[in-house]
């Protein structure tokens, strides 16, 4: 299983909602890809939070570093050449990454996701 599929499926697992992989390649020579997802509550956050993080490494997958774990509405887990981003709905929308990035391709996470 590639890395992105890994990241996309955990989150699908616990329920994240609205996932988008961002191809970050053309803008940042230290990771190729933003992987977002919402979460409805700090408690799903956390869960979406630890089955990616079980997830990669029943993969043989390395995670460098993890932000924003108690009362924080956005976790970040840096997986090398993939961050992501798991947002409570309010944080998403102010950070609004997708305009941010809104000139970058998007990857299909469609064939992931459960239908």
């Amino acid at each position: 299983m590639e890395k992105l599929e890994c990241i996309v499926k955990a989150m699908d697992d616990k329920l994240a909602s609205h996932i988008v992989a961002i191809d970050m390649r053309g803008a940042s020579p230290l990771f190729d890809t933003f992987v977002l997802c919402t979460a409805s509550n700090a408690r799903l956050m956390q869960a979406i939070s630890q089955n990616v993080e079980d997830a990669l490494a029943e993969n043989g997958f390395t995670i460098n570093a993890k932000e924003g774990l108690r009362d924080s509405k956005w976790i970040l887990i840096d997986c090398g050449d993939i961050v992501c981003h798991i947002f409570e709905s309010e944080e998403r929308d102010a950070y609004n990454l997708e305009k941010l990035w809104g000139d970058m391709p998007r990857i299909d996470v469609d064939q992931y996701l459960k239908k």
